[in-house]
């Protein structure tokens, strides 16, 4: 398919429909619950917008040091939104951003060592773990879906009819759009559910009119970074705990772009991961990770060039330095969204399926690892309370399905199946021998 400036443009602006609620969440989560001021709470979100645009780009652009050269969108990592509450409220917002920043630092350090671990992601792994982030996901569409968790309407006919009707248009494109009108089903499901919205009353335009016209970045904003032993260990293993997340997205993506990623990919992959949580650390945003709901949109829409990433991550900048154009996509119902990320979220699953495909399904270990990886993702997504009584720096590790699943497939791959590939291993040296 041959992309014009406009097609382009058209397919950048989806990718932002993507992920734009998923990046905003964040700060709105983080900045309520330490108290933050309106004109502070804007500044936070129009900061992280601009930086999830700048992180995208950082991943995108393949250099000597960093980038995974894949189309890769950056966001704020989930991860990160209880232990930067709790450091908020125990020690300040200015030992927030310190934490980040010693954090993005330690991970820039440990890239190249982290990146040789490739061995402990083998198909099994990395295709379980990509299914895993699909279904944990999948309670966030349906949310979403039902007029969002908590609010007044949740459940409604209205709701649930905005929001399968948006999934019905998406279908309806796919069926019958060709093309490049087929590539932005999703782009045009979200537009038309968001019109069929405002004919319902249920679209309110008041963010658009008072947010500014221009909001430039600066610098440490709430203050000079403070230090403390205790948050840094506590960020720093979040950090890590992305990085995780992130390599099961780096090999869907390599899947996807028929390109077979080496250590060294990984490695400029985590670095450029680093760096952008280091510049969120001085810009006071957020510690980054990839978003899993643009994987599945470039699987939906089959176009795999980075060029579309960059215009998204240029229309990000835009919207966090002009947070008038960025209240714009704050207008869309979350019926519509929820709606949208079914299609999205659940391509998400069907591409670990896909992957899961070469696994040997004849081992019993593999169906093993398997099952109890996505049984675990699963069930801390369904009773998130199970591990509530234990203490809060082990919860970082279990409060995420992706994360407690991750960690299941890539434990039992080393139980069941280190000993087995190192035995393969002699066998073959010594016939070649």
């Amino acid at each position: 398919m041959k992309l014009t400036k406009g097609k382009m443009a058209s397919l950048g602006l989806q990718h932002v429909l993507a992920m734009y609620a998923g990046a905003v969440i964040v700060p709105l989560i983080v900045g309520a619950s330490i108290g933050l001021a309106n004109e502070q709470l804007t500044y936070l979100i129009s900061i992280d917008i601009l930086m999830c645009g700048v992180a995208s780009i950082l991943q995108v652009w393949k250099n000597k040091f960093t980038g995974i050269g894949l189309p890769v969108v950056l966001g704020c990592t989930f991860t990160a939104v209880g232990p930067i509450i709790a450091i908020g409220n125990q020690y300040g917002i200015t030992s927030v951003y310190g934490s980040i920043l010693v954090s993005g630092l330690v991970v820039v350090l440990i890239a190249k060592f982290f990146s040789k671990l490739i061995k402990f992601f083998p198909p099994v792994v990395t295709g379980s773990v990509v299914t895993i982030i699909g279904i944990t996901l999948i309670p966030v569409a349906m949310n979403d879906l039902a007029g969002g968790e908590g609010s007044a309407d949740y459940g409604s006919f209205t709701n649930l009819a905005l929001g399968f009707g948006t999934l019905l248009v998406i279908l309806l494109i796919f069926r019958f759009g060709k093309g490049f009108v087929q590539a932005i089903a999703i782009l045009l499901g979200i537009l038309l559910g968001t019109v069929t919205a405002y004919f319902m009353g249920m679209v309110d335009l008041s963010p658009v009119g008072e947010s500014t016209w221009l909001h430039l970045p600066t610098p440490f904003h709430f203050g000079t970074p403070e230090f403390h032993l205790t948050p840094i260990l506590t960020m720093t293993l979040v950090a890590i705990v992305s990085l995780v997340e992130s390599t099961g997205v780096y090999f869907a993506l390599g899947d996807i772009c028929d390109k077979k990623l080496e250590d060294k990919d990984l490695e400029k992959g985590y670095r450029a991961e680093g760096v952008a949580i280091i510049f969120g650390g001085i810009f006071n945003s957020f510690p980054y990770t990839t978003f899993s709901q643009n994987v599945g949109l470039i699987q939906l829409s089959g176009v795999r060039t980075n060029n579309v990433i960059y215009t998204a991550g240029v229309m990000l900048i835009l919207l966090g330095l002009v947070p008038k154009i960025g209240a714009l996509t704050l207008v869309i119902p979350s019926a519509v969204l929820g709606g949208a990320m079914v299609a999205m979220f659940g391509m998400v699953i069907a591409y670990g399926i896909k992957m899961l495909s070469n696994v040997d399904f004849a081992s019993q270990e593999n169906l093993l690892i398997v099952a109890c990886s996505v049984g675990m993702g699963l069930g801390v997504t369904v009773v998130p309370e199970i591990f509530a009584g234990l203490p809060e720096s082990i919860t970082i590790l279990t409060e995420s399905g992706i994360v407690i699943g991750s960690l299941t497939a890539i434990c039992l791959n080393v139980i069941f199946n280190f000993r087995k590939t190192d035995q393969t291993n002699m066998k073959d040296s010594e016939k070649a021998a």
